[in-house]
Parts: C-alpha cells; sequence; structure tokens
C-alpha cells in the first residue's frame, strides 16, 4: 500500500514540471535591426573665389573720344591743347608723349581749370621724378607752391613727397608702386576738396582752398616720364 500512495506523488510532481512554462524562441519575432541612417548628399563645392585684377585701367582711344562730357587733352595726336615751359623736348612716340633727363620742363594747358575731374596715364623709368599740377596761380611758372603738385615719385627720398601726395600738403595716404609701367592717374578737384587716386587707390584726400583755379601742367624733373589718354570733365 506504501508503493500505491508514493506513485501518485511522484507522477504529480512530473506533471508540475512539465506543466512549467518554457522558452520558445520560435513563437517570438526577431528583434528589427536599426534602420541604416539616410547616404549623406555629396556637399555642394564652392565655386572658387572671383579673381579681382589690380592691374591699372586704362582707357581705350576709342572711348576716349566718344564718351560725352569729357574734353580731351591729348589721345596721341598733338600737343595744341598745351604750351610748352621750359628747355625741354616732348615727343610724341605712338600713342604717348615724352620727355628725358630734364629739369623742371612742363607741358602747361592752354585753358584754366575750376572744378573737374582729370584722367591721365602715365609711365615713370625707375627713379624718374615727376608730377601733374593743377589749379597753379602763374602758368609761366609752374611750382608746388603757387599750387597742388600731385606727385610721381616712387624713390623720393621724402617718403611724405612720395608717388600720390600732394606736396607741401598730404602725405600719400597708401604704398604705390608705379616705375616701369603703365598706371592711371585720376583727381578731382571741386571747391575746397581735392581727392587723387592712383591705379584706383585713394593717395590723398584733403580740404584746402588756396588755390581755386588755374592750368594744368605736367612735369619732367629727371629720368624718362610719359603721358597718354590725358582727357577733363568739368564738375
Amino acid at each position: 500500500m506504501r508503493c500505491v500512495k508514493t506513485a501518485p506523488v511522484w507522477l504529480a510532481g512530473l506533471a508540475l514540471v512539465a506543466c512549467q512554462p518554457g522558452q520558445d524562441m520560435s513563437s517570438e519575432e526577431a528583434p528589427t535591426p536599426a534602420a541604416a541612417p539616410p547616404a549623406a548628399a555629396p556637399p555642394t563645392p564652392t565655386p572658387p573665389p572671383a579673381q579681382v585684377s589690380t592691374a591699372p585701367q586704362t582707357t581705350n582711344q576709342a572711348s576716349l573720344l566718344s564718351e560725352p562730357n569729357w574734353a580731351v587733352l591729348f589721345a596721341g595726336n598733338d600737343l595744341s591743347s598745351f604750351n610748352e615751359v621750359g628747355d625741354a623736348e616732348w615727343n610724341i612716340v605712338d600713342d604717348y608723349v615724352e620727355a628725358r633727363d630734364f629739369i623742371q620742363v612742363f607741358l602747361v594747358t592752354k585753358g584754366h581749370y575750376t572744378d573737374f575731374l582729370l584722367q591721365a596715364e602715365f609711365w615713370p623709368s625707375p627713379g624718374a621724378n615727376s608730377g601733374i599740377f593743377i589749379r597753379n596761380d602763374n602758368a609761366d611758372a609752374i611750382n608746388a607752391t603757387d599750387g597742388y603738385e600731385l606727385n610721381i615719385a616712387d624713390t623720393n627720398e621724402n617718403v611724405n613727397n612720395r608717388t600720390g601726395s600732394i606736396v607741401n600738403h598730404m602725405a600719400p595716404m597708401a604704398t604705390v608702386e608705379t616705375d616701369g609701367k603703365w598706371n592711371t592717374y585720376e583727381i578731382m578737384a571741386q571747391g575746397n576738396h581735392i581727392v587723387a587716386r592712383v591705379n584706383g587707390t585713394v593717395t590723398a584726400d584733403m580740404e584746402n582752398d588756396e588755390h581755386p583755379s588755374g592750368p594744368i601742367a605736367f612735369q619732367n624733373n629727371g629720368g624718362t616720364i610719359r603721358f597718354r589718354n590725358i582727357r577733363i570733365r568739368p564738375l
């Protein structure tokens, strides 16, 4: 009888074990892999920076003659707009006029000017000394005291009188190098306000009313200087 009582207990234990919940992996969903991030769009190429030319802007002779409101003083043909002051030889070569190795000689305009915009191209030899004089009191005695001299002298011993300065009045606001190449000079005189630009760079900007009007003069004071495409517009 003990065996009969014991067997059900042992079978019941087996039944309990069989009823324990099992881990059925086949009934569970496999984990979904994380979605791959979208591919990055290729970067848009950055265009190269625009190239800014630092070369002096020259004036085409055709436009020099055709633009309205400008009076042409020299376009490579003759010097009829000027008087020669001093013992000089100004020679027209191709489209420019030049003088070599003279001291204090000038091409002086026959007209007198008050408010104007002047444009000229110039070529100085290394070490040359020259200048553009405006509003001079005496057309027969051009100097930096009786008018304003916009200097052309890259190697002037006095740095205050280098190219772009207004001699006796204002040192150049920027250092420019002009020897041995063509350059542009732009001079604006309006009332007591005078502004000079060399190759587009402002080199002088001042107010002074000592000299209100007068001729314009182009100087040779040593070395070789050439001028071309000279024109003026009233303001």
